[in-house]
């Protein structure tokens, strides 16, 4: 990492809030009385008012959105799971397997009114994330905000659960400044803590997420805006998706997707969601030196140069920069081998091995190159939600669990100040929120100081929600 936590001078500068920080109101909110203000209609429609296209209504572009999972044709329109093949691998994204799954899968909710009474692709929101922590070091934009929905009809049937994640990078209104540019927007979040009553806190949070802090100098843009989801210029932010609706093989599928326009300079022609790859999840099977891949002697010349960023002491230090290149479109966490790294890598005495165990000999590290290969597999999708929980990454540190496969539950509710929240993790409860929660108190008192040898490294850690 390189966060340094000195203070500013001997007392430190007072923080702008006033009581202690509350990690269930200012990094992660449940709470269903605030939730109920953020229905997954209302995201669309304001996507779609901002999408400058005639004639594209929310449910066109969920159906669009869904219609990916089918092969082509589907309803039209596209891109399509099978847009691109490989002789040998079949369907592809970015030259990796991209799998189908048409009904009865994701697939068949791109005929499915998600909006009508009783429908069964209906959704809930639950859960809205402070991901403040990724902003880089340099303060280039000022993070990520996510809004959780889980499929409504998962609550009771375990075979029919998917989870979409909506995660706005917002922009640094004054990025000269670096990170304090991006002091409004985290100043906002951490005011929550203060703040009793939970309509209070939904009142802030709408604004915040659906108007933007227009009396801020200069004004902030509404977390809900296209441009924080792939659409702008910089390319910044995504949807992902955790995906098991009756799936054929039983497997849960996370993957990612941007908002794309196509625009001249009074309208636009149309706007999707197309796909795109999970970022920091190679393809497995280039771990494996038998592998024909033609990417795998590049991953694997590359591999020993990110040992330095997995060899952290704590968690938060443990790290990954995956070229893109070597990124599948999908992070497998049940049901197939993809993602499964160790199984990949193997067991036995080959030159990517002694290679790793020469980086690590160089760095001065006890771990073993099995930990390392672990401690990649913990930075993929599959990993953080499924495969690597409990699981030992060597140095005495253990991968915190998740709820099965999700680290936000549709299925489980706790007592809130009023009524009920959707419960955490684990891993949420007792590893990242406690981090997060430090890293937003030393960004208020002003001692988190950020050295720039790395401008876009994220500040904090953690890759989940």
């Amino acid at each position: 990492m390189d966060v340094a936590t000195e203070p500013v001078s001997a007392t430190g500068a007072e923080s702008a809030l006033s009581g202690p920080l509350d990690a269930r109101r200012s990094l992660a909110v449940t709470d269903q009385v605030i939730l109920s203000r953020f229905s997954l209609k209302r995201v669309l429609d304001q996507l779609v008012s901002q999408s400058g296209v005639s004639g594209l209504t929310s449910l066109k572009l969920f159906q669009q959105w869904w219609d990916v999972m089918n092969p082509g044709p589907g309803i039209g329109q596209g891109p399509h799971c099978n847009d691109q093949t490989d002789p040998q691998l079949g369907s592809v994204l970015n030259g990796f397997p991209y799998l189908c799954r048409p009904a009865p899968s994701e697939g068949s909710q791109s005929a499915c009114n998600p909006f009508a009474a009783n429908s069964p692709c209906a959704y809930i929101p639950i859960g809205l994330f402070n991901r403040f922590d990724l902003m880089p070091n340099n303060g280039e934009y000022c993070g990520e905000y996510r809004v959780v929905y889980g499929k409504a009809s998962g609550i009771a049937n375990t075979d029919d659960r998917n989870l979409l994640i909506f995660e706005a990078a917002l922009p640094n209104p004054l990025p000269l400044l670096g990170i304090e540019g991006c002091r409004p927007i985290i100043e906002a979040w951490a005011n929550l803590s203060a703040i009793a009553d939970p309509n209070q806190r939904a009142d802030r949070l709408e604004q915040l997420y659906f108007q933007g802090l227009l009396i801020a100098v200069p004004p902030i843009p509404a977390v809900i805006n296209v441009n924080h989801f792939g659409a702008g210029s910089s390319g910044r932010g995504q949807i992902r998706t955790n995906q098991f609706v009756n799936p054929d093989p039983r497997r849960w599928s996370l993957r990612e997707f941007k908002i794309k326009r196509s625009c001249g300079l009074l309208s636009c022609s149309w706007m999707r969601l197309v796909p795109v790859t999970n970022k920091t999840n190679p393809y497995g099977p280039l771990f494996d030196v038998a592998s024909t891949h033609p990417k795998r002697a590049g991953f694997q010349a590359l591999l020993p140069g990110q040992v330095p960023s997995l060899i952290g002491a704590t968690l938060p230090e443990i790290s990954a920069v995956i070229p893109d290149t070597y990124n599948s479109g999908l992070s497998e966490a049940s049901g197939t081998t993809e993602t499964n790294y160790p199984m990949n890598f193997g067991t036995g005495s080959n030159a990517f091995r002694d290679a790793l165990a020469t980086a690590l000999a160089t760095a001065g590290s006890p771990l073993s190159v099995d930990n390392i290969v672990a401690r990649m597999q913990a930075q993929s999708c599959a990993g953080c939600h499924r495969l690597s929980n409990n699981m030992d990454l060597g140095g005495g540190l253990t991968w915190p669990a998740s709820l099965g496969f999700t680290h936000v539950t549709e299925r489980e509710t706790e007592a809130a100040d009023v009524g009920v929240r959707y419960k955490l993790s684990d891993a949420l409860n007792n590893a990242f929120l406690p981090h997060r929660k430090g890293l937003l108190q030393q960004y208020l008192d002003r001692t988190l100081l950020v050295r720039l040898t790395t401008p876009l490294k994220p500040i904090g850690g953690f890759l989940v929600h």
